[in-house]
């Protein structure tokens, strides 16, 4: 296998699949890989056997063929490469990579170990502008459990019903939702529970007007975007029943600068202990809400807020990093907070036009 490619293009392409790379494998052709050159493009493949990923690229092929490199140190290489035609010989046993002045030889590994780049039979299909899904996931997929216990609650749901598409994540602690009008979906109601963690990573990648396009299989979801494919495993189970936490009332709303607020809640969580949570003392009458924590053997803080709002009087506390992880998700200059009781949900609610729900469990106030 011969092939050219310019670097920031290689570069860019191993960026991408090195997602898909095994980290803790006892395989080790897991750990590579997989190039293809063939037909003036280069495509690039890894797998860890849960999530696969290929990626293709235009590259000047000079001789086809297959080879599998070690892929953190095939990617370490590149990146240090000057910005010039990257020059890749390789055959089963040896590639040799060669840029401007600098030249590498590294052991590879046979591509005949490699696993197949995995062939679904998908049954339905939905495309989403690139920056609608990047945004959305952003919103959400930071709620998500890290306790793979539950594997559940580390996913997000994706539903699209009556044109309308929706994600909802939770660790049982949280919950966030964000809505958006998908207008050009004319097919049935979809349905699924996708890794966070996953649908970060197509997030992060570089943004274009492009769609991605999401497609359900029996246990898999096949998501493509621009010259990349991933397959990975959908997570089997069945979803919390957020729609019972969220409240059908409530005896408090007030609106807040998300500015101040988040300035606010900052300060007040200075005193220390992850644990001190930020108590939210709103009084309709003065048309404020005070902000106070208090840490054992530290001190105490307090910061008045004016905000606007009806109903009674309330007093409720939150774990501030909660409170700042919802807050960094809200994309309009006002928040709506509302509250039932002390012992019961805060409910932060973005401003119109955005669709963005986060709901808090309190903390118990001493």
């Amino acid at each position: 296998m011969k092939f050219s490619i310019n670097q920031s293009e290689l570069q860019n392409a191993l960026s991408v699949v090195l997602k898909g790379v095994a980290t803790r494998s006892t395989l080790p052709i897991l750990s590579g890989v997989f190039l293809e050159a063939d037909n003036d493009s280069l495509t690039l493949q890894t797998t860890d056997l849960e999530l696969s990923v290929q990626y293709t690229v235009a590259a000047l092929v000079e001789q086809r063929g297959r080879a599998v490199v070690p892929g953190k140190l095939f990617a370490d290489i590149v990146k240090n490469l000057p910005d010039a035609a990257v020059h890749v010989e390789a055959d089963e046993e040896n590639a040799v990579i060669t840029c401007d002045t600098a030249s590498f030889s590294i052991k590879a590994l046979n591509p005949d170990d490699f696993p197949g780049f995995p062939h679904v039979d998908v049954t339905q299909r939905v495309d989403i502008p690139f920056a609608q899904f990047s945004s959305m996931v952003r919103r959400v997929a930071r709620v998500v459990s890290k306790d793979e216990s539950r594997a559940i609650l580390t996913g997000v749901l994706i539903t699209i019903e009556d044109g309308r598409l929706k994600m909802v994540a939770t660790d049982s602690y949280r919950l966030a939702i964000t809505e958006a009008e998908l207008p050009e979906y004319a097919g049935e109601e979809f349905q699924a529970v996708i890794a966070g963690a996953f649908l970060q990573d197509i997030a992060a990648l570089p943004k274009t007007d492009g769609p991605v396009s999401f497609a359900l299989a029996e246990n898999q979801i096949v998501v493509t975007y621009q010259d990349t494919v991933f397959v990975n495993r959908r997570i089997e189970g069945n979803f919390p029943n957020y729609r019972q936490l969220l409240p059908d009332s409530h005896t408090t709303r007030v609106s807040m600068p998300v500015e101040h607020l988040v300035a606010g809640v900052k300060r007040a969580s200075l005193l220390g202990q992850s644990s001190s949570p930020v108590r939210f003392d709103i009084n309709i009458a003065s048309q404020t809400t005070q902000l106070s924590s208090v840490a054992q053997d530290v001190g105490s803080a307090q910061e008045t807020i004016a905000c606007s709002g009806e109903g009674e009087d309330v007093e409720i506390a939150f774990n501030y990093a909660y409170l700042l992880d919802g807050l960094a998700a809200v994309g309009t200059d006002e928040v709506f907070l509302e509250v039932q009781s002390s012992l019961k949900p805060g409910i932060f609610k973005a401003a119109e036009p955005e669709n963005f729900l986060y709901l808090v469990m309190p903390v118990r106030i001493a």
